[in-house]
């Protein structure tokens, strides 16, 4: 970072950027400071997405469309709401009881997350993020446009 810092002065008393470039320049180097707190922090390594949690009118009818539709396996099924599978993917379909249908929330699955969960927890809290665990004990997080984001291992 400093020699980028220095870089960008020497450029500009050697005349080779103008005050609105060395301006534009030096924004962008504290823009990525910004970013290096969390990088410094643990990363929780997304290996895939785990579930689309879909919140609908009739799940019955979500079932027999994305089933017949797209061949998705049925699993799960309580009469409320149903697990369908296809690939390594699922998606589940739950009815809402206001009747208006939306995205309930994406679930990751992280690597180590059986042998590294309380670390996870901690770096999590030391981001300052709201924590909920689920009666699973997976973690549900925001993220900054307020999605429901939940994090755990294979079986969530």
């Amino acid at each position: 970072m400093e020699q980028m810092l220095t870089k960008l002065v020497g450029d500009f008393e050697q005349g080779k950027l103008n005050r609105r470039q060395l301006i534009q320049g030096l924004i962008a180097a504290t823009a990525a400071l910004n970013v290096a707190p969390a990088a410094e922090g643990r990363v929780l390594k997304a290996q895939y997405i785990n579930h689309v949690s879909y919140q609908v009118a009739d799940y019955a009818k979500t079932r027999d469309f994305y089933a017949g539709l797209f061949g998705m396996k049925v699993s799960e099924d309580d009469g409320a709401g149903c697990r369908l599978s296809f690939g390594d993917n699922v998606l589940i379909a739950r009815t809402r009881p206001a009747n208006t249908p939306r995205v309930d929330h994406i679930a990751y699955t992280i690597a180590n997350w059986d042998t590294e969960k309380a670390a996870m927890e901690a770096e999590l809290k030391r981001r300052g993020l709201e924590l909920h665990i689920n009666a699973k004990g997976d973690f549900h997080i925001s993220d900054p446009d307020g999605f429901n984001v939940q994090i755990g291992g294979v079986n969530q």
